[in-house]
C-alpha cells in the first residue's frame, strides 16, 4: 500500500519541485481560492478554470499537469492524463508526459483494467530511462510492481519491488528519500498477502521510519495501517484497531480516500474477529461508500464479498446473497465493453467541453443583461416555484400510494431471483433442501457414473503460455464439455486445473446414466479430435484421456461461506484411476461401467493392469466409431468459437 504510488495519495516532490510548484503557481492558486466554493475540491477547482481558460497561456501544461494529480475521479484522470501526454510531447516535455503516462496507469488501476495500467506504467519507465532519471526509474517499478501484486504475479511483483528498492536506496542518498520508503512499505505488503508476518513488518518498520524523519503524514498512514493488518492476523486486536483507527483518521485528513477505502475492510475484519459484528458491517460498509464513490472496482468487490459474509455470520442471507451477487458483478466485469463504451464517451464529451468553453465566455456579456430582465420576473417565478412544490408534494404521495401497492411483487420478484442464482451454484434438489434448512445433508447414492477428462501435456504447454491464453484455452475447452455434460443430464461436479469432473446417476437416480455418461465422453473425444483437425482455426492443441467408473457415491455440500457440491467415496478414486491409466484419445472404462454398457458400446479388453492402491484391475477402450467426424453445423460452431 504504497502511498506514494497510489493515484489518490499526493505524489512526494522533493525540495526544489516544492519551490518551483510554489512559486509557478502561486497567481493560479490565488485564483482558485477566488473562484471556488468551501465545498470544492482543488482538483475541481483546477478543472473549472482549465476548461474557463482564465489563465495565462505559458501556465496551461503546468495547470493541467497540478489538475491530473489532484482530481479525483479515475475517469476524468484517464482522459486528461491523455490531454497532459499530448501536450507535454508537442513541447518536448518528457517529465509532464511520464505525469500524464503515471496518472493514466494509476486511474486504470483502480478501475480494474490491469493491462491497460501495466502499459501506461512501461511507458513511464521507458520514458524515465531515456532521461536517465533514476527516481522515476524506480517510481515506475513500483507502479509496475504494484499492478503484477493485484492480479497474483507475485514473482513478477517482487522481481520489480527489489529492483526498485535497489534503484531509490543509491539515489536517495543525494534526494527524497520518500520513494524508497514508499517501495518498502510496498514489498513488505507483498510478504504480508503471502503471509510472512515476520519479514513484512521488517520492510514495514523500515517504510515507517523513513516516512517519520520526513514527516510525511501520508506514509506515517499507511505504516501505521500496515503494523494494524500484522497486529490483527497475530491476534493482537486491541494493538490493531488502534493502529488502523489512527491510520484512517490521518488518511481522511489528508483527503487520501484510496487509503481509507483499503484500511476500512481490515479494520471491519479485525472487529468480526472480535465478535462484534455491527461494528464490523459499520466498517466494511464506509469502505464500500468511499469505493462507490470514486469508482474503485477493486474495492468495490472486497467490500461486498466481506459484507456478505458479515451478514451470513449475522444470520441475515438475504442481504448476504445481495452483495454476494454485486461482487460476482464486479469480478467478472473489471474488463467489460461497458468500461470501454465509457471512455469513449467520455473522450468525445472533453472535445465537446472545449468547445463549450469557449462558447461560455460569449455568453457572460449576455447574462449580464439577463439579470436585469431577471429582476422582474422574480414575482413569477416565486408563484412558479410554489406550484412546482405543490405539485411535487402530491406527486410523493401518489408515489408513496403505488410503492405501498407493488413492494409485495417487488418482494417474490427478488425471491426468485435468488432462488436461480442458487440453482445456478447447486442441483436443484440440494438448493431447495438448503433453502429450508439452512444446511444440506449427505446421501448415498448406490449407482453412480463418474468421469474424469484430463489434457495430455497441457502442464509443459502452459508453461510457455501467458496466464490469460491459458484461462482462454481451459474456458474454450470447459464450456464445449458444459454444454455436452447439460445435454445428457449429467450433472458437473467441479474442474481441478486442466481436469474435468462429472458424473450421472444424481441427484435423481437413473437406469441409463452410465450409457449416457459414455455416450457424453465419446462427444468430447469427437470434440477435441475435431479442435485437432486441419478445419480448425485454434492454435492450442491437446489429447484428451478420459476415464469411467461406475459406483456408489456419498454426495453433499462442503463448506460454510462458499459452499461447494461434491462426491466422494471409492468410485470417485478409481474413476481417477482409470483417466490416469487411460492413453491419449481414448476412453478407459472399468469393469463395473462395462458390464452396464456392453449391449449399447463397443469396447475392447485391455487386460489386467495394475493401479496405484487398487492391485491389478479389468480395464476396457471404447471402440464405437471415434473417429467419426462431427456434423457440418458443429465444425461451424466450433469455427465461431475460435
Amino acid at each position: 500500500m504504497c502511498p506514494a504510488s497510489q493515484n489518490y495519495c499526493p505524489n512526494p516532490r522533493t525540495a526544489f519541485i516544492r519551490k518551483v510548484y510554489r512559486t509557478g503557481m502561486a497567481l493560479l492558486f490565488l485564483a482558485i481560492g477566488t473562484l471556488s466554493g468551501q465545498q470544492e475540491s482543488p482538483g475541481d477547482s483546477l478543472e473549472r478554470i482549465f476548461l474557463s481558460g482564465a489563465f495565462p497561456a505559458k501556465d496551461s501544461l503546468r495547470l493541467l499537469e497540478k489538475m491530473t494529480g489532484q482530481l479525483k475521479d479515475p475517469l476524468k484522470i484517464i482522459r486528461y492524463g491523455e490531454w497532459l501526454i499530448t501536450s507535454a510531447e508537442r513541447q518536448d516535455s518528457t517529465m509532464r508526459a511520464m505525469q500524464g503516462y503515471r496518472q493514466k496507469g494509476n486511474a486504470y488501476r483502480l478501475l480494474g483494467d490491469y493491462q491497460e495500467s501495466l502499459e501506461n506504467f512501461f511507458h513511464t519507465a521507458e520514458l524515465a530511462i531515456k532521461t536517465d532519471s533514476r527516481i522515476e526509474l524506480g517510481t515506475s517499478y513500483i507502479t509496475v510492481a504494484d499492478v503484477y501484486s493485484l492480479m497474483g504475479h507475485n514473482q513478477n511483483a517482487r522481481n520489480y519491488y527489489n529492483k526498485a528498492i535497489g534503484i531509490l536506496r543509491d539515489a536517495s542518498t543525494s534526494g527524497d528519500s520518500t520513494y524508497l520508503g514508499s517501495a518498502l512499505s510496498n514489498t513488505g505488503d507483498e510478504y504480508y498477502k503471502q503471509g510472512k508476518l515476520d519479514s513484512a513488518l521488517v520492510y514495514f518498520e523500515e517504510a515507517g521510519s523513513i516516512f517519520r524523519a520526513l514527516g510525511y503524514t501520508v506514509g506515517i498512514g499507511y505504516y501505521k495501517g500496515s503494523l494494524g493488518m500484522v497486529y490483527s492476523d497475530q491476534g493482537n486486536y486491541p494493538q490493531a484497531l488502534a493502529n488502523l483507527d489512527e491510520a484512517i483518521a490521518l488518511l481522511e485528513k489528508e483527503g487520501d480516500t484510496y487509503g481509507v477505502a483499503a484500511f476500512l475492510p481490515y479494520a471491519s475484519e479485525t472487529y468480526r474477529r472480535m465478535g462484534n459484528l455491527d461494528a464490523a458491517v459499520h466498517q466494511a460498509m464506509k469502505s464500500l461508500d468511499i469505493a462507490l464513490e470514486y469508482g474503485m472496482k477493486e474495492e468495490i468487490s472486497k467490500a461486498n464479498l466481506l459484507l456478505a459474509e458479515l451478514y451470513e455470520a449475522k444470520g441475515d442471507p438475504s442481504r448476504s446473497l445481495d452483495h454476494y451477487k454485486t461482487y460476482q458483478t464486479y469480478l467478472d466485469s473489471l474488463r467489460n465493453i461497458g468500461l470501454v463504451q465509457e471512455m469513449a464517451r467520455l473522450r468525445t464529451d472533453f472535445e465537446v467541453a472545449q468547445k463549450q468553453a469557449e462558447v461560455d465566455l460569449l455568453e457572460k456579456e449576455a447574462e449580464i443583461q439577463q439579470l436585469t430582465d431577471k429582476r422582474r420576473l422574480v414575482i413569477i417565478y416565486v408563484v412558479i416555484g410554489i406550484l412546482i412544490v405543490v405539485f411535487l408534494f402530491a406527486y410523493g404521495l401518489f408515489r408513496r400510494y403505488r410503492f405501498i401497492k407493488s413492494t409485495s411483487e417487488i418482494i417474490a420478484r427478488e425471491k426468485a431471483r435468488s432462488d436461480t442464482l442458487l440453482r445456478n451454484i447447486l442441483p436443484e434438489e440440494t438448493a431447495e433442501e438448503l433453502k429450508q434448512r439452512g444446511k444440506v445433508s449427505a446421501k448415498r447414492f448406490e449407482s453412480v457414473s463418474v468421469l474424469f477428462a484430463d489434457f495430455e501435456g497441457f502442464t509443459n504447454h502452459s508453461e510457455n503460455m501467458s496466464p490469460e491464453d491459458v484461462v482462454k484455452t481451459i474456458d474454450y475447452y470447459f464450456s464445449e464439455f458444459d454444454r455436452i455434460v447439460e445435454s445428457y443430464g449429467l450433472e458437473k461436479i467441479k474442474t481441478m486445473g486442466d481436469c474435468y469432473m462429472c458424473a450421472g446417476g444424481l441427484p435423481f437416480p437413473s437406469e441409463d446414466h452410465a450409457l449416457r455418461m459414455v455416450q457424453a465422453a465419446i462427444d468430447f473425444k469427437r470434440f477435441v479430435q475435431n479442435v485437432k483437425s486441419e478445419r480448425s482455426s485454434c492454435t492450442t492443441r491437446f489429447d484428451i484421456r478420459i476415464g469411467i467408473n461406475t459406483g456408489p457415491v456419498v454426495a453433499g455440500v462442503v463448506g460454510t461461506k462458499k459452499f461447494a457440491y461434491d462426491i466422494w467415496g471409492d468410485t470417485v478414486n478409481i474413476a481417477s484411476r482409470m483417466e490416469s491409466s487411460s492413453l491419449p484419445g481414448r476412453i478407459n472404462l472399468s469393469e463395473n461401467t462395462f458390464h452396464l454398457v456392453r449391449e449399447q458400446i463397443s469396447c475392447e479388453f485391455r487386460g489386467m493392469i495394475q493401479v496405484k492402491s487398487k492391485g491389478m484391475m479389468k480395464m476396457y477402450f471404447v471402440t464405437e466409431s471415434e473417429e467419426e467426424t462431427p456434423p457440418a453445423e458443429t465444425v461451424e460452431k466450433l469455427e465461431a468459437r475460435c
